[in-house]
């Protein structure tokens, strides 16, 4: 007779069996509940962190509905002129439209905020965005177009005339400041 390679007890990969006792299943069963335990509070905290999140967003969203609200109901009164505004152009009936009207009122803000006084707008004949602005104290006029910002035409024109200043002419006939970073005088 041949020997066996199998021994008793054991199985073909040569472990012997393990019997599980109580205590160890005691002890897995309560690693099992503990984990289970765990996964239940996380998963918990996560769904109030996202009930807490989408409340939080939706807060926002109406909170800023009602700050948008509350400021379309406040009404932005544009700058009207108070300066003499005369418009060369007759065929025109002397209509001075809204835009117009308010870039006047606004460069006229700008120049009394630089220290100038405006005595008054004029509109020439045959331009359609084109202000001639006079002021006291001075004999020509500023040539603004209103397709340039307020500032930034006042502000070319209040650096042209400290220049004319700083090279002793005091009289000009007009300082034209329609282009952008150019400034004519004659």
């Amino acid at each position: 007779m041949s020997k066996t390679s199998l021994k008793s007890g054991r199985t073909i990969g040569e472990r012997r069996e393990h019997l599980e006792t109580a205590s160890e299943r005691m002890a897995t069963h309560k690693k099992i509940k503990f984990w289970q335990r765990v996964r239940l509070i996380f998963t918990a905290l996560l769904f109030l962190t996202i009930i807490a999140l989408v409340i939080y967003i939706c807060v926002l969203i109406f909170h800023h509905d009602e700050v948008v609200s509350q400021s379309s109901n406040t009404m932005i009164i544009p700058y009207s002129p108070t300066i003499e505004v005369i418009d060369e152009d007759t065929t025109a009936g002397g209509r001075i439209t809204s835009r117009m009207k308010e870039y006047i009122g606004q460069a006229e803000a700008d120049f009394r905020e630089l220290g100038y006084q405006p005595i008054k707008a004029v509109i020439p004949v045959g331009s359609i965005r084109e202000v001639d602005f006079y002021l006291d104290g001075y004999t020509g006029f500023i040539k603004m177009i209103i397709d340039r910002g307020t500032g930034v035409s006042v502000e070319d024109a209040d650096r042209m005339i400290r220049y004319l200043a700083d090279i002793d002419i005091g009289d000009f006939a007009y300082i034209d400041v329609r282009i952008e970073g150019k400034a004519y005088w004659k």
